[in-house]
């Protein structure tokens, strides 16, 4: 006798395979090439468009683009060419930081594993998630502003936390899957299902099983909903 799912389930398989049929290819958003590359944009993407940071990226990475260069070049050299990308004074000093421990500790390689990653200045749980899946290849689930948005209004999480918000997907997603599912979370979200303004009836998967909850946040004047990416 088949296992009975939950009607949660049920909506987290449909709308995997909505975004499936929506976004077959998902290339990485952040142009790199190798992991350490990587591994700075991904700390420059904070609170900055993919955009923005691709075009400041082939600029530092033309001066330095391993962390000996990187260390040649200096925290006060980095901080004028990643300006663009706010907060440069915190994001210099994470690059020039993480630089020199991958060079003293790590044999000039960026290390793996999460708890490596996380112990690496200016690299957070999210940024560690984005490395560990895009760079090394490992299921992880990072969840951005656009992925902790979607989960909340799709009922598939509480949206209390982005901690909060990756358990939950973890656990209605095949771990074979997040690599490329959180990818395709964030191009839906960035098309179709943005913060404001948010129009349901042009939104697929709103439009389908945008929770009560949610949509009645929306309909509130003003609404301050925060999250952290």
């Amino acid at each position: 006798m088949a296992k009975k799912i939950s009607q949660k389930q049920f909506k987290a398989d449909d709308i995997r395979m909505m975004l499936e049929e929506l976004y077959p290819k998902t290339p990485i958003p952040l142009n790199h090439k190798d992991i350490y590359t990587l591994l700075i944009a991904v700390l420059l993407s904070a609170q900055c468009t993919d955009e923005r940071v691709n075009q400041i990226t082939p600029i530092l990475f033309s001066k330095a683009d391993n962390p000996h260069d990187m260390i040649e070049l200096g925290e006060d050299a980095i901080r004028e060419i990643i300006r663009p990308c706010g907060l440069s004074p915190m994001k210099a000093k994470g690059i020039y930081g993480l630089s020199k421990i991958i060079i003293d500790k790590y044999q000039g390689q960026v290390p793996f594993g999460f708890e490596a990653l996380e112990a690496l200045p200016g690299v957070g749980h999210k940024t560690a998630s984005v490395v560990m899946s895009q760079g090394f290849g490992v299921p992880a689930f990072p969840v951005d502003t656009h992925i902790h948005r979607l989960a909340a209004r799709w009922g598939l999480s509480s949206g209390k936390s982005v901690e909060q918000t990756e358990k939950d997907l973890k656990k209605l997603f095949p771990e074979s899957t997040w690599n490329k599912l959180h990818l395709q979370i964030i191009f839906y979200g960035r098309e179709y299902c943005k913060a404001r303004p948010h129009v349901i009836e042009l939104c697929p998967i709103c439009k389908k099983y945008m929770s009560k909850k949610a949509i009645l946040l929306e309909k509130k004047p003003n609404p301050s909903v925060k999250s952290r990416s």
